[in-house]
């Protein structure tokens, strides 16, 4: 199997199976009463643990302060995305089954980043990502309305 091809499914497939388990056990927690706070504290300690495990298996690189500051970025992205599922879903019950192919629209915002950002045009069928991109958006229309 050549190496993109692999690419692909350890970091595309398998992500997307562990999230949507996560999304999931989004839904169980806020049943069984969890706070929204208490939430991201103790998905915290799960993502440490797991960097913790990560270190002693992967090898670690060395760190810089911009790496760092980046990191904290994304870690402050992701918890601000992860309080607005858990408010959609336990403040104003809306259904996991709509509410995730709808934050899953972040696929847009990336595709169009990267093009923008790291100029991925020139490495990638630009006229299937933006059919493909506009498939996606047509079936959160769907979706949202079903």
């Amino acid at each position: 199997m050549p190496t993109a091809w692999k690419g692909l499914l350890v970091g595309g497939l398998l992500p997307a199976l562990l999230f949507g388990i996560t999304g999931v056990l989004q839904k169980a927690y806020g049943r069984a009463g969890g706070g929204s706070a208490w939430y991201l504290l103790l998905v915290g300690l799960g993502v440490t643990a797991t960097g913790l495990a990560a270190m002693g298996f992967m090898g670690e690189r060395t760190l810089t302060m911009r790496a760092s500051l980046v990191a904290l970025g994304i870690g402050l992205s992701w918890g601000l995305g992860m309080i607005a599922v858990v408010l959609g879903l336990d403040r104003y019950g809306a259904p996991l089954s709509k509410l995730a192919p709808l934050y899953n629209l972040n696929t847009l915002v990336v595709v169009l980043l990267a093009l923008v950002f790291y100029a991925e045009s020139r490495d990638v069928n630009t006229m299937k990502l933006l059919g493909g991109a506009s498939l996606i958006m047509a079936g959160a229309a769907v979706v949202a309305r079903a």
